[in-house]
């Protein structure tokens, strides 16, 4: 049978590893999806490099453009990134009648229901295992391998050089800003590192996991996201102590007014096994009704895991090439005309518990205060401690650790506290899951 041919668009890191796997696997893959996949055209601005990767079986050219317009090209894989050329890109191998295959979650958590209506009705395939998590295959297991379930909630680490950052936080009791110039010299971060830092990247796989999960359309523009740039040494120190870990968590639950849907450094319990994910690893915990609770865990990034993510995608095109459109797995395991309209949920109406750390002066009558204004607003306290400052014998730091609580009257109580005047820097914060 002949060959499928693939179209490569940007041969970099995830590129060359993808053409990589497939030349050293290509009588296992061939195996697999019953006739073979070979990359036949390439399209990459730097020619010369782009040749030396893959030789001179491969049409190597600068307009990505040549590729999507080659009747032969059967696949285009998007490697570009980013959302404007790469969704033009996109949008066009669609109307030509291509499959596309992509590794780009910030494409398709923004502008995802646009692409995948324009796929569904051209009769196409758009996978995109490799945009999230890597070599993880979270997408096929919540998309296929557990169908059979009512998705309560999943949590992941899906950004690795946050995670990393983390790691080293706890481990060697340094700030931010020096671990973040470390993993920069290591190579974990990239020169601006805001997309990572800032939860946007981990923003992005949770918003394309939750409407998987859920059966909602793509909307990022409703996620609650931040990043770790606040966190100081002493929260994660002090959060050791209460026996937990700081994690920087993709979370997405099903409430009954509707979906949460946020990003935040997050209190894990050391006992859980995603407290225990360090350096650049991934990992995700998916909750449903009938199988439980599920654990994924691996390489969340790099040429060949993200390589083996992308290569998987082009099997399952392959064996589907000549299926009926109307029976293939739907982009997002629900079928079209049936996502749901419900809403997510502003952060305010969010309910989780949370470590609060103030530091206040040492004098009597202060906790008092403090505890006073968390019971008029019915939040309760889970556990406290009381520590000395490490700014001055007449400063104290109180931690505070809350039961569940609506994050509105959270707010509430953090504007009454900070207001005291013994409140003497700006109240930490850092929301807390049990994940049980």
């Amino acid at each position: 049978m002949k060959p499928i041919q693939v179209g490569l668009l940007g041969i970099g890191t995830v590129g060359s590893g993808t053409y990589n796997v497939l030349l050293r696997n290509e009588e296992e893959i061939r195996r697999r999806a019953g006739r073979s996949i070979r990359i036949s055209m390439v399209a990459d601005l730097d020619v010369a490099r782009a040749k030396s990767v893959v030789g001179s079986d491969v049409e190597v050219v600068a307009d990505a453009r040549q590729v999507i317009a080659n009747p032969e090209i059967d696949i285009v894989v998007e490697l570009i990134g980013g959302y404007g050329i790469a969704k033009a890109l996109v949008m066009e191998a669609i109307a030509a009648g291509k499959h596309v295959v992509t590794a780009n979650k910030a494409l398709l958590a923004v502008h995802g229901t646009e692409i995948f209506a324009a796929a569904q009705a051209k009769g196409v395939v758009v996978a995109f295992e490799a945009a999230v998590a890597g070599g993880i295959p979270i997408i096929k297991a919540l998309r296929e391998g557990l169908s059979a379930n009512r998705i309560q909630w999943l949590a992941g680490i899906i950004n690795g050089t946050t995670n990393f950052i983390l790691s080293e936080m706890r481990d060697k009791g340094l700030d931010f800003d020096v671990v973040l110039k470390e993993a920069q010299r290591l190579g974990y971060a990239e020169a601006d590192p805001t997309f990572d830092i800032e939860g946007i990247d981990a923003g992005h796989k949770v918003t394309l996991m939750s409407a998987i999960a859920f059966g909602i359309p793509v909307q990022f523009d409703r996620a609650h996201v931040e990043g770790i740039t606040k966190l100081a040494a002493a929260d994660i120190t002090y959060a050791e102590q209460l026996g937990y870990r700081i994690k920087l968590l993709g979370i997405t639950k099903r409430r009954d007014t509707g979906i949460e849907l946020r990003v935040h450094p997050t209190l894990v319990p050391a006992k859980r096994l995603l407290a225990n994910v360090e350096g650049a690893m991934n990992a995700v915990v998916v909750h449903g009704d009938a199988v439980g609770t599920t654990l994924y865990y691996g390489k969340g990034a790099g040429s060949e895991p993200t390589a083996s993510a992308v290569v998987a995608d082009l099997v399952d095109i392959t064996r589907l090439h000549t299926a009926d459109p109307d029976h293939r797995v739907p982009h997002l395991a629900f079928q079209p005309g049936q996502l749901a309209a419900t809403p997510v949920l502003p952060i305010e109406d969010v309910v989780t518990s949370f470590y609060l750390r103030l530091q206040v002066a040492d004098q009597a009558g202060v906790l008092a205060k403090i505890t006073g204004i968390l019971a008029d607003r019915n939040i309760s306290i889970d556990a406290l401690l009381q520590r000395e400052s490490a700014e001055g014998e007449s400063k104290t730091d109180v931690i505070i650790l809350t039961h569940d609580t609506r994050e509105g009257d959270m707010n509430q109580a953090i504007t009454a506290m900070q207001a005291l005047p013994t409140v003497l820097a700006p109240i930490v914060r850092i929301r807390k899951e049990e994940l049980s």
